[in-house]
């Protein structure tokens, strides 16, 4: 279970809070959206979840435990909205293994095969993929890291309509195993899949819309 609780961002360079007292609870294996406009805190908020930044007040916990910084890094894995700006490997296989030399192929297999990149030769140049082979590859990088917690940044920004629909379809496929939160411009491309759906404007954050009744009966299974 994922908590955030009373989440304040103030750097002291910024006048004012980027994130005011945010707060969200969600359960395994669900997805919730975030939306809102740019420059409404989304990405920083996946940023402090993620542990590249530490909040200026309240915390953020998984299974009840209160997690700082670091062992958030290892808990969550964050894809960024545009994450071929951040490929360094020369090759599918080398991106892949980057931080981790003592990956197996059945490993990679296993990471490829669930995004649906096993089909592809391991000698690929990352950023001579498509925009959505690109994004689901960021993701496969993310799952050899076995995070528990996924964190999607705009993840269909700046792809055509079917490309969309494979990372939306993709999406409900990772939730099957995974617990993903996604930050989102546009609440409806992902509506339909959504468990929790936020809205987060000016810093702060207001739920839209709660579980089904039918996750609701489910919560004393929650871990």
């Amino acid at each position: 279970m994922l908590h955030l609780d009373q989440l304040t961002y103030h750097p002291a360079a910024t006048p004012a809070a980027i994130l005011r007292q945010v707060s969200l609870e969600l359960a395994p294996q669900q997805l919730g959206v975030i939306y809102g406009p740019s420059g409404s805190g989304k990405s920083t908020l996946l940023e402090l979840m993620a542990g590249f930044a530490r909040p200026s007040a309240g915390c953020i916990r998984w299974r009840e435990q209160t997690l700082e910084p670091e062992a958030l890094r290892q808990v969550a894995g964050l894809v960024f909205q545009f994450p071929e700006r951040h490929f360094c490997g020369h090759t599918i296989l080398e991106e892949l293994r980057l931080g981790h030399p003592e990956l197996d192929r059945p490993q990679i297999d296993q990471a490829l095969q669930a995004v649906g990149l096993d089909h592809l030769d391991l000698t690929t140049l990352p950023h001579s993929l498509s925009g959505g082979q690109q994004r689901r590859l960021a993701l496969a990088v993310q799952l050899i890291r076995k995070p528990y917690l996924l964190l999607l940044d705009e993840p269909t920004a700046g792809l055509d309509w079917s490309m969309r629909q494979q990372i939306i379809a993709l999406l409900q496929q990772l939730k099957q195993n995974w617990t993903l939160l996604v930050v989102s411009h546009d609440a409806d491309e992902l509506a339909h899949l959504a468990d929790r759906c936020w809205h987060l404007n000016q810093g702060r954050l207001t739920l839209e819309r709660r579980t089904e009744p039918q996750s609701i009966a489910s919560e004393a299974n929650w871990e």
